[in-house]
């Protein structure tokens, strides 16, 4: 589990990054958020929600990171998550500008959660 973790949090990283970026270029050029980005980012949605179950399934297993702010940031992930589900229809004026910019803010926290991780 520990090694589908690793290898998974770059796919989880670049999913969110990509569509990030994604949405942001959608909002720059002021086109629409169509199926496609609403694709993406439910793809990049379930990268990372997979990538948090793997951890928690890694701490039911009684594994814990050496650097407590590991868990610090993938509860963090969680949180982002709750509040735009709790905001969607406030997300929802300018879907590309708001999910691309949370997409990058999630990218950030998993990048910091694994430059917390002591190998």
């Amino acid at each position: 589990m520990r090694s589908f973790h690793s290898t998974w949090a770059w796919v989880a990283v670049t999913t969110t990054g990509l569509v990030g970026l994604w949405g942001l270029g959608l909002a720059m050029t002021k086109r629409a958020a169509g199926t496609a980005f609403r694709i993406g980012w439910a793809v990049a949605y379930a990268a990372v929600t997979i990538q948090v179950a793997a951890g928690l399934i890694m701490w039911g297993g009684g594994e814990r990171p050496e650097n407590e702010f590991h868990v610090f940031y993938g509860v963090t992930i969680m949180a982002t998550f709750a509040f735009a589900y709790v905001y969607r229809a406030q997300m929802e004026r300018r879907p590309a500008l708001s999910y691309g910019l949370m997409l990058l803010f999630v990218m950030g926290l998993g990048m910091r959660a694994w430059s917390n991780v002591t190998l």
